[in-house]
């Protein structure tokens, strides 16, 4: 796909963004967008950023380093997001090339990140990610399991760990009220924890993808996780 191509595609994608938050009752700019860059090489990137994207989403560490890594040795601007799961042998990169984990599903991970955000003197921004949908397996499995992180982080177990958001992947499913039940569960723990947990951010909604981005708009969402309609079929699967 060519650099104009990309560029107009953004314009699509953003045009519906914004249709998508008139539609709902939300202020223009209400939703972000990331770009999930996944497979796609760093020229299709710079493309992106002529556009003014500076949020980029990743699924693999040792791709994105690789990728960012040059972005950010020339000097570029932007913000990278772990949207993948991670493993523990993968986080010390992460913690070196990410602003945000967006995919922070256990106690385990959150301890191993604090160590080494801990050794780089960084925070780190995490949103926790909830398993709402049967197709994916990634995410704290339950409420209970979340909420017991963002307590010990409201206590200050990880000093150098921002929770600033909430994440999760909907069914795979044409079933626009299984779509809309785990979007809404999202929202509602979001409440929960703003009053359980007032000293805790967790500001963002992540969720929503191409097929059902207009739906979590609706349902609340302060974030859009898109990559093939912005950067076309993926080189590799």
């Amino acid at each position: 796909m060519t650099a104009d191509e990309i560029k107009d595609n953004f314009k699509k994608v953003h045009d519906e963004i914004h249709e998508a938050e008139a539609k709902a009752g939300r202020a223009q700019g209400s939703v972000q967008l990331c770009a999930v860059s996944k497979f796609h090489p760093v020229e299709d990137i710079c493309a992106a950023m002529e556009t003014g994207q500076l949020l980029f989403g990743e699924n693999r560490v040792q791709e994105a380093c690789a990728k960012f890594g040059e972005l950010q040795a020339a000097g570029k601007d932007y913000s990278l997001h772990i949207i993948g799961a991670l493993q523990l042998n993968k986080v010390k990169k992460a913690a070196e090339i990410a602003t945000c984990i967006e995919s922070a599903d256990r106690e385990e991970l959150l301890a191993e990140l604090e160590k080494h955000c801990a050794r780089l003197g960084k925070t780190m921004e995490v949103y926790f990610e909830l398993h709402t949908g049967e197709d994916s397996k990634s995410g704290y499995p339950d409420e209970s399991a979340l909420m017991l992180s963002a307590r010990h982080c409201a206590e200050g177990l990880y000093p150098h760990i921002v929770p600033a958001g909430l994440m999760t992947m909907a069914p795979f499913t044409a079933d626009e009220k299984e779509i809309r039940k785990s979007f809404s569960a999202l929202r509602a723990l979001q409440e929960k924890l703003r009053s359980e947990f007032p000293m805790l951010r967790i500001d963002a909604l992540s969720m929503g993808m191409s097929g059902d981005f207009r739906i979590a708009i609706e349902e609340g969402s302060t974030e859009v996780r898109i990559g093939t309609a912005l950067f076309g079929a993926r080189a590799q699967a």
